[in-house]
């Protein structure tokens, strides 16, 4: 472990600007696939609650791989299954004394743990973490703060309408490509979902929309790439 002295370091601020690629949400029978970047920013947003913690990289990959989907995996998409969360963090000096560090860390993935599942319903399995060093100070706040979400396009389809009155759902969007891509039998959509709401019970509610409003299609997934 080593000692570092200033705030967030720039490249772990870059990390999280990048799109990431595609987590599986929930179970292989969901059809869905949230944004790594979206996980990301709302599990750094969890972590804020814990006292002196000053965040660095932290990434969404597979622990193993699950049951085969019935669903085709979008581009850029994990297959099916749980999921382990790797992350750094540094601590402020001043609060070391009274909040030893292993203490913290069982902070720290507990949080991880919470958020993953209470917002988002990623199913994580492990939290690896690993501790940079002291950081003087209190970290910085407009780096912790996600860029502003978009207004989303608008699209004149009947699926695209009906999904857009489910509760949770905040818009479409076109973040991974157009919002509503139909292919011969298939149907993806991505939406963004509310803060507030768990991601993967408004990717559900969604799917099942779109399936009642178009009963023709034969495969549907969603895929989430905001929370805003």
């Amino acid at each position: 472990m080593t000692t570092t002295s200033g705030t967030r370091r720039p490249g772990a601020v870059r990390e999280r600007l990048r799109p990431g690629r595609l987590l599986p949400l929930g179970e292989a029978r969901d059809g869905a696939w949230l944004a790594e970047r979206a996980a990301r920013e709302e599990l750094l947003r969890g972590l804020s609650a814990v006292r002196g913690v000053v965040p660095g990289k932290l990434r969404v990959g597979l622990a193993e791989v699950g049951p085969e989907t019935p669903f085709a995996v979008p581009p850029g998409g994990l297959p099916p299954g749980p999921l382990r969360i790797t992350g750094e963090f540094a601590m402020e000096a001043g609060l070391a004394v009274d909040r030893p560090l292993p203490v913290v860390a069982e902070e720290v993935r507990g949080s991880l743990f919470a958020t993953a599942e209470r917002d988002l319903g990623l199913v994580i399995v492990a939290v690896d973490l690993r501790v940079t060093g002291f950081v003087e100070g209190s970290p910085d706040s407009k780096a912790l703060t996600p860029p502003p979400g978009g207004t989303g396009p608008v699209v004149d389809d009947p699926v695209a309408r009906a999904v857009l009155e489910v509760e949770g759902v905040a818009g479409l969007a076109s973040v991974l490509g157009f919002p509503v891509r139909r292919t011969t039998g298939t149907l993806r959509l991505e939406l963004a979902v509310a803060r507030g709401h768990r991601a993967l019970d408004v990717a559900r509610a969604a799917r099942t929309r779109a399936a009642a409003t178009a009963p023709e299609v034969e495969e549907i997934t969603v895929l989430v790439s905001e929370i805003r």
